[in-house]
This record gives structure tokens, sequence and C-alpha cells, in this order.
């Protein structure tokens, strides 16, 4: 499904990509040089910073479609039909409340976490500009801070989109290609440490 919205950091997608070239960069020197233990643990160490980077710098977004809308967190993800969406705030990050299987749940998104001084002052700004302009301008131009700008674009697409999706309640799962990329190195980082002492 083409995908209406998506949300995701430039901060952390600009580090994890710069870590995984920094890994790369080592991992071809390794190649090249080593053939050590304390090789195969560096080799298992830049495996594992890949994927942390993976998990919580390149995976996490929100993404609205037609349907509903999907956050991606390092290892979960939660898929909220449009009916199932109950409210889309802006707090410290973006906050969603749905109903699922057993009441009413809550998950926060990754992406776009802001400080409480950083709001409290975007709100301060806003206050400061809308008392010079006419209401309507002011309307049009609140942003506030990317996580509370996010949060009225959802909200705006969940209100045009109300009553759609393919079902009433969300669904929380695992990631399986992020548990793996965080595990498979780890497990790996684990042995190749063992090997070194034991060696």
């Amino acid at each position: 499904m083409t995908p209406l919205l998506t949300i995701k950091s430039t901060v952390a997608r600009v580090a994890g990509w710069a870590w995984m070239v920094f890994a790369a960069l080592n991992l071809i020197d390794i190649a090249v040089r080593g053939r050590d233990v304390a090789s195969l643990v560096m080799t298992a160490l830049l495996l594992l910073g890949c994927g942390i980077a993976y998990a919580v710098g390149l995976r996490p977004a929100v993404v609205a479609d037609e349907q509903g809308y999907t956050v991606r967190n390092p290892l979960r993800d939660t898929r909220v039909p449009w009916r199932a969406s109950r409210k889309i705030e802006a707090t410290d990050a973006l906050l969603f409340t749905f109903t699922a299987a057993g009441g009413e749940r809550r998950t926060k998104a990754w992406v776009h976490q802001t400080s409480p001084r950083a709001r409290a002052k975007a709100e301060a700004r806003e206050r400061r500009q809308a008392a010079r302009m006419p209401d309507a301008a002011a309307t049009a131009l609140k942003h506030g801070t990317p996580t509370m700008f996010a949060a009225r674009q959802l909200t705006e697409l969940a209100r045009e989109h109300q009553g759609k999706g393919e079902a009433d309640q969300g669904t929380v799962t695992w990631s399986r290609p992020a548990v793996a990329a965080v595990a498979v190195p780890g497990a790996l980082a684990v042995a190749a440490s063992l090997l070194a002492l034991l060696g």
C-alpha cells in the first residue's frame, strides 16, 4: 500500500548511516589485516553496532496509509487501523492511543522525541507570534516542534480516513528482522569474547 505520510528522524538516520560507513571501513581493514581472535571480537562488536544502528537509527518511523498507520520502534511494530485510532498527541514524543484486544492501549514513537523544555519554548514562541497576527494567519503558521507538527498531520489524516481500516483493533508485534539484527551479532560477540578469554 502506498504511504500517505512517512515520518522519520533525519538526525537518527544520519547517525545510523554514519555508523554503517564507519563499520564497513573497519571491517575492510580487519579483512585485510586481521587474522587473530581480537579481530574476531572486533568484527562481532562492529556487526552488533550495525544491528543497533539499524534498529535505533534507521528503522524507527511512523508510516500512514489509506487503511491506518504503523509505528515502527526499534524492536516492535504497532499497526493501528484508522477506525481503532482514538487519539494522536504530542508530548515528549508522538503518543498514540488505540483500541486493542483487551482494551485501550498506548504506544510512543521513537521518532521526533522532544524535551519538555523545547516543547515549552515552542509553545511560548507560538503564543508570541499569534498575538501579533490575525487569527487565520496564526493558525496557518502554527507548527511548534517537529513532534507537534507530526501529530497535527496524523490527526488530520485520521479525520479524513475515520472509519477506514481492515480491522477495529490495533496490534503490537515483534519485528523479526530487527530482533535478529541485534541478537545474532550479540550472540556472536559473546561467543567471540569467551573465545578470547579462554584462548
